[in-house]
């Protein structure tokens, strides 16, 4: 019997050497960041620095848990290992940093890795926009929060008083397309139009990018199956509000959690009171969190935070810090588990 020879330029060969390009990429990008993060490290209290990696552990943990407590709920208490729970988050993670694509990478990878457990792609779509529904709601209360406070104190200076409209008209502007995704998913009727729309749009936009050369690129079928699995999924938490009790309270422990990796830093470097003032940039960086590419989110925050009178070495110096240490630890604790997950290497 002859045997088949291996296919060493599968899918998941290809998929595995461009990430690894991107990882690549990504650390070629922000080389001088993290030249200039070991440069400041001797400034750092080292005893607090180390608190990020449990931190960054329990952030992974508790946006796991968004997903799969709410699973578990519409699953009549299915059990999912605590490893099986960080492990993905874990992978999540990497996939974000990894691929500059505005949070489309961990959408993708996330429906790929959670079909194992039988989700489907609309059902993983709708825990995806739940997550960061979730924590837009978290980032906006503590950025209207932190705004008070620093008013209270009299520490936002007369030319920052801009930022306030800004930060409240930014998440604004996410709640209403949040609140439009909840309206076309909450009707088969607008589901089946927006279905339509959308694919004359890809197919139309396909075509041109080709030069004509493929003419269907998605089907109309596809997508409104799609968008269905999502209007179930929407319909059933209209339905049952307490499936969506657990994965709110840890998804205000994971928005803590962004908000306190930046505090960890800012305290490592002898700056706790920077508290309130990261708490209005990462709210407003948040805003651009999976839409945009890696690294405007930083740029964002360090701006409002020198806008808000921060002054520019700090502000800089805690961002790109920050930036560069959950980038290595996300790199040394996710890669491995990505590449098994995609080789089919998925236990917890």
């Amino acid at each position: 019997m002859v045997k088949s020879k291996r296919k060493w330029f599968s899918f998941r060969t290809i998929l595995m050497i461009l990430t690894a390009i991107l990882v690549a990429y990504v650390v070629y990008m922000n080389w001088p960041d993290i030249v200039d993060t070991f440069y400041h490290l001797e400034e750092a209290n080292w005893v607090v620095l180390i608190l990020l990696i449990p931190e960054q552990l329990f952030m992974y943990f508790a946006c796991g848990q968004i997903f799969f407590s709410y699973l578990r709920g519409r699953r009549g208490g299915k059990k999912f290992s605590n490893g099986e729970i960080l492990r993905i988050s874990t992978e999540l993670n990497f996939v974000n940093h990894a691929v500059p694509a505005g949070g489309i990478g961990g959408l993708a990878f996330l429906t790929y890795r959670l079909h194992d457990f039988g989700v489907s792609a609309g059902q993983a779509s709708f825990l995806y926009v739940f997550r960061y529904a979730v924590t837009t709601v978290v980032n906006y209360v503590q950025a209207l929060i932190a705004i008070a406070v620093l008013l209270a104190l009299n520490l936002v200076p007369g030319e920052a008083m801009w930022i306030i409209p800004v930060a409240l008209l930014m998440n604004m502007a996410v709640f209403f397309l949040l609140w439009f995704v909840v309206y076309v998913a909450g009707s088969k009727k607008r589901i089946e139009f927006f279905s339509k729309f959308a694919s004359r749009i890809l197919n139309t936009l396909v075509k041109i990018a080709t030069f004509g050369r493929k003419k269907k690129f998605m089907r109309y079928a596809k997508i409104s199956k799609y968008f269905g699995d999502i209007h179930e999924n929407v319909k059933v938490a209209k339905e049952n509000k307490k499936y969506l009790k657990k994965p709110a309270l840890w998804g205000l422990m994971y928005s803590f959690c962004e908000v306190a990796t930046y505090w960890i830093v800012a305290m490592a470097l002898g700056r706790p009171e920077l508290l309130p003032y990261i708490m209005v940039g990462e709210a407003i960086g948040s805003v651009f969190d999976g839409i945009v590419p890696y690294g405007l989110y930083e740029l964002g925050m360090a701006g409002v935070m020198i806008a808000l009178g921060v002054d520019f070495p700090t502000a800089t110096i805690v961002t790109v810090m920050t930036r560069v240490m959950t980038l290595l630890f996300t790199i040394v604790s996710g890669a491995v588990p990505y590449y098994q997950a995609i080789r089919g290497k998925r236990n917890g």
